[in-house]
């Protein structure tokens, strides 16, 4: 039987408060063959705002998208971390080249199935968008969800020089992310139950420990996940970085990109500062001039 202070020490392992961005799990969330498919059922029901957004905003977005970028015969569109392809299979509609990428394979396998049923030309590629390289160059990217907060610094830069690259003279990105004012109503917090949040971790028993870390300095939030089964223990790091308006336009237009809208969200709403989420477009110059001259 484990002693007290074996105990002592397990639980103190438990409570750690890593640095920033210490490690990065998402694999072992997206890629997983249980906890995939209980994403992919969040993704799918488009009544919950989990995964996905719910369908009516999903359907809004489509349709300000194809409007505010002038989608049609004559453009590409590349949406990185695009799940079950909710948010392509909308765009393909405008006629425009389209492609997804997202590393579930599941949600791939999804998304190709729909756009098969619905007679969609869109091109699913499942990979690791922070290693995907293609010949093609497109004129609108999309990261939505607030997927760009949930990488670190350098992962982000990695990011935004990908889009950079990838994108056409001229053509537009497209993400949002979290506010400040999510960030103020976040709350350190540690708790544990039998088989947390419904047997969403693992198809075995298990004992599930949520901590909750909130950096002040970094405007960083982690949900560390210690997941305690009989015969393993394993850790899930879910971080997101917060931002305001002009660390966001500070940090895109650090890559050479020149800011040209702030949004409410991807749908084209007005800029709240009172909203815990908020967008932006961003526009890679049309010519090397125009990057130069970037303040």
């Amino acid at each position: 039987m484990t002693n007290g202070a074996e105990m002592y020490r397990a639980l103190l392992g438990i409570n750690r408060r890593p640095e920033p961005f210490e490690q990065y799990t998402a694999a072992a969330l997206w890629t997983n063959e249980h906890r995939s498919a209980r994403m992919l059922d969040f993704h799918l029901d488009g009544s919950v705002d989990v995964s996905s957004r719910k369908k009516e905003s999903i359907d809004r977005s489509v349709a300000w998208m194809t409007s505010r970028f002038d989608l049609g015969e004559d453009k590409s569109v590349a949406d990185f971390g695009c799940g079950p392809g909710l948010y392509t299979a909308g765009l393909a509609r405008s006629g425009a080249r389209v492609t997804g990428i997202d590393f579930s394979e599941r949600s791939i396998r999804s998304a190709r199935e729909a756009s098969g049923r619905l007679r969609l030309s869109v091109g699913y590629i499942c990979a690791d968008y922070l290693e995907f390289e293609s010949a093609e160059r497109f004129d609108l990217i999309t990261m939505i969800m607030c997927d760009f907060c949930a990488l670190s610094s350098d992962q982000r830069r990695t990011m935004l020089d990908k889009y950079s690259a990838l994108l056409n003279p001229g053509g537009a990105l497209l993400l949002d992310v979290y506010t400040l004012l999510a960030f103020d109503e976040r709350e350190e917090t540690a708790t544990y139950a039998a088989n947390l949040m419904d047997g969403f971790w693992s198809p075995e028993p298990y004992f599930g420990f949520l901590n909750t870390f909130k950096y002040e300095q970094e405007k960083v939030i982690l949900d560390k996940y210690t997941i305690v089964e009989e015969s393993r223990t394993f850790l899930i790091y879910n971080w997101l970085q917060y931002y305001d308006r002009s660390s966001l336009v500070k940090e895109i237009e650090s890559r050479g990109f020149l800011v040209e809208e702030i949004l409410g969200d991807v749908a084209g709403a007005p800029f709240d500062p009172e909203a815990q989420e908020l967008a932006v477009v961003a526009r890679k110059p049309a010519s090397d001039r125009a990057a130069r001259n970037t303040p």
